[in-house]
């Protein structure tokens, strides 16, 4: 004996729904990085530790972080510079690299709850 069921869902308001979710899981980790990277950023008066921002742009499904700074960039790529301990060039390169696997934790979190 077949039985027969019907099946109605709302395939704009369940992609709307994901791409929220992705949004905010994207967010999660974003900051997720920036607080690693706060961690090492060089640190003289702590200008350039201020100017650290997590953003996502829900359209593209992008995330940035970012330090703002005149001096920002030379300071993330010039590797002969002495640093305080605990502290780097590379201040965003590396926390990034490293923490791959728990972004991607992150996100995929928020894509469940959003499936439940």
């Amino acid at each position: 004996m077949a039985q027969r069921f019907r099946l109605d869902f709302n395939g704009t308001a369940v992609e709307r729904e994901l791409r929220a979710a992705a949004a905010r899981g994207l967010l999660l980790g974003a900051e997720h990085v920036l607080a690693e990277a706060q961690d090492v950023v060089p640190l003289d008066e702590g200008y350039l530790q201020s100017t650290g921002t997590a953003s996502v742009d829900e359209g593209d499904l992008t995330a940035a972080v970012s330090f703002d700074g005149p001096y920002a960039v030379r300071q993330h790529e010039e590797l002969d510079w002495r640093h305080a301990p605990g502290r780097q060039a590379k201040y965003l390169e590396q926390p990034l690299n490293a923490n791959r696997g728990p972004v991607q934790r992150l996100i995929a979190a928020e894509l469940r709850r959003a499936m439940r």
